[in-house]
């Protein structure tokens, strides 16, 4: 039953690359952080379970969406496949050993696309290009301290409710992750939403909503829908110092990055900022960090309760810290700048919650983006089965293949998100944070600061 049902699934090309399916297991599907978390032969049952249960509901997930949107749901029983799943899990237990072999997820970078492009010598040409835009990045995050060169041409956007339908959380105790009620979930949400001041020169600088478009000529395309100003939210996870945290990341969307010249590499359809806060036992953030839909620009803003491990010397993509910044009060929000047409984070505060008013931003849960209304009926995921959006290619793909990175520029689906051209990092990695940062003693925290109440 289920090879049948992953046979119409590809027929209809619905595949969701979001997770990754676990060769041999075919009612099985597993993340990184699930692979993080997977337990070692002759561990306690109740996190051998408790694992495995998770990789049998995130399969269950992610095939509910590949079959909607293949319009199959009536060909294959969903109760039935349930029933199968309870007779597979049984089976499980005489296979844990090479389940835990198989579940992995694999690289997001092609070694043999390297091996072409000469990336052993390639990559000190990227390096350097690199560090001329964590130059221009600093000097553009210097420019806007004292004074903001844009302010006049900035609209402000505020979160303004929780989300209708909150996102997915995972409550895994046995196996160290925090339980969070939906309640709480739903304030944190709230409470850590980042209000945007965007610089504003044309419609590509407005925020929407991501919604299948037809233009009456061609297939429906991926498109932006300004008169709905939209947050998208997910959660995640994250290891520090030995514990697990709470993440939870927003995604904001623009109908394209323009042309400043011609054959611009960087531009294209469709443009974002994807904004990841990692929060403490008491709920508020230890460190922020954001990338853009397609991986590309990825820095971290750390509060004043972590420190940066000393980094060891090395071409590879590191830590890139542009800002600090003390942890915001609960009666506080962020604000994030941002630039016109690029994009770019400019710079981020922390302003009163009861500040000035701005246009109001819908918050979503993110996996709407994996159903998404069809003009003509049915659904179809924004994202394609190799997890990217049609539609949103860069010519920098042409020059960056080198990298091993499948179609650099493109923007692409939670899971996908290689983050490195030089050197090897995915965001969704919930070891990365240990890879850089270690937590401030109590003692020597600032006076007043780092301990917010919840």
């Amino acid at each position: 039953m289920f090879q049948v049902s992953d046979r119409l699934v590809d027929e209809a090309g619905t595949r969701d690359a979001q997770s990754t399916r676990v060769p041999g297991f075919p009612h099985l599907r597993v993340d990184r952080v699930l692979t993080q978390l997977a337990p070692r032969v002759g561990d306690p049952v109740d996190q051998v379970q408790e694992w495995h249960a998770a990789l049998v509901a995130l399969d269950d997930t992610d095939r509910g969406f590949e079959l909607v949107n293949a319009n199959q749901v009536a060909a294959v029983s969903v109760d039935a496949l349930a029933v199968c799943r309870q007779r597979l899990a049984v089976a499980d237990r005489d296979e844990m050993t090479a389940l835990l072999a198989a579940a992995r997820v694999p690289d997001d970078y092609s070694t043999s696309q390297r091996a072409l492009g000469l990336y052993l010598l390639t990559r000190y040409a990227f390096a350097a290009g690199i560090r001329r835009w964590q130059e221009e990045t600093l000097a553009g995050f210097a420019a806007h301290t004292s004074a903001d060169p844009g302010a006049h041409r900035r609209q402000r956007y505020v979160p303004t409710s929780s989300p209708q339908s909150l996102p997915m959380v995972r409550n895994l105790p046995a196996l160290g992750l925090p339980v969070i009620s939906r309640s709480l979930l739903a304030s944190l949400i709230m409470r850590h939403a980042p209000q945007l001041e965007i610089e504003t020169e044309g419609a590509h600088d407005h925020p929407g909503e991501l919604v299948w478009q037809h233009d009456g000529v061609g297939p429906a395309q991926i498109g932006v829908a300004p008169e709905s100003p939209t947050l998208y939210v997910r959660t995640g996870h994250a290891q520090l110092g030995g514990r697990w945290l709470l993440q939870l990341s927003y995604t904001i969307w623009f109908a394209a990055r323009p042309p400043t010249q011609a054959h611009d590499l960087l531009a294209g359809q469709l443009d974002g900022l994807l904004w990841r806060v990692t929060l403490a036992e008491d709920g508020a953030p230890l460190v922020y960090d954001t990338i853009h839909p397609c991986g590309c620009y990825h820095l971290f803003v750390p509060s004043e309760r972590l420190r940066a491990w000393r980094q060891e010397e090395s071409i590879d993509e590191g830590l890139f810290a542009p800002q600090a910044l003390r942890a915001p009060a609960v009666d506080e929000r962020v604000v994030l700048k941002l630039a016109a047409g690029t994009h770019y984070l400019q710079q981020v505060e922390v302003v009163p919650s009861s500040g000035k008013p701005g246009i109001a931003l819908n918050l979503h849960d993110e996996d709407q983006l994996r159903a998404l209304p069809l003009p003509g009926g049915g659904t179809r995921s924004a994202f394609g089965p190799d997890g990217l959006i049609a539609g949103s290619e860069r010519l920098e793909r042409f020059y960056f293949w080198p990298m091993g990175i499948l179609s650099a520029g493109q923007m692409r689906q939670w899971g996908r998100h290689a983050t490195a051209f030089v050197g090897r990092r995915h965001f969704d990695d919930p070891t990365l944070l240990d890879r850089y940062f270690e937590y401030v003693p109590q003692s020597e925290e600032p006076a007043g600061g780092g301990r917010p109440k919840p």
